[in-house]
């Protein structure tokens, strides 16, 4: 399977999982796996939220920001990859005043 996300239009999700402004996505999946090139312009987030039968996996492409993570926090910058387990708990804030906050994710 080929996933064109150029293509794909980007959809907007205001306050995304109790998130500040708004995260874009462009989302693909087969019931089991989802595959998606998220977006948060700056400032936004998207909030705070557990992970129960399913883990995420990270992929920060462009800007930087945080995650929140079970107890901690830790930065994000381009080119690192962030994993959070089935029954762990994370949001994800951009804290440019600039820059999206642009990454490649895969849920299963």
């Amino acid at each position: 399977m080929v996933i064109d996300f150029d293509s794909a239009e980007w959809t907007p999700n205001y306050e995304f999982k109790g998130g500040k402004g708004t995260f874009y996505n462009k989302m693909t999946t087969d019931g089991s796996t989802k595959i998606m090139l998220g977006r948060l312009e700056p400032g936004a987030s998207i909030g705070y939220h557990r992970h129960t039968g399913e883990a995420e996996m990270l992929y920060v492409l462009s800007g930087s920001g945080i995650e929140l993570v079970d107890d901690g926090e830790v930065a994000v910058c381009p080119g690192e990859c962030h994993y959070c387990q089935d029954g762990h708990s994370h949001s994800l804030i951009n804290t440019s005043e600039s820059d999206d906050l642009v990454f490649f994710s895969v849920i299963k």
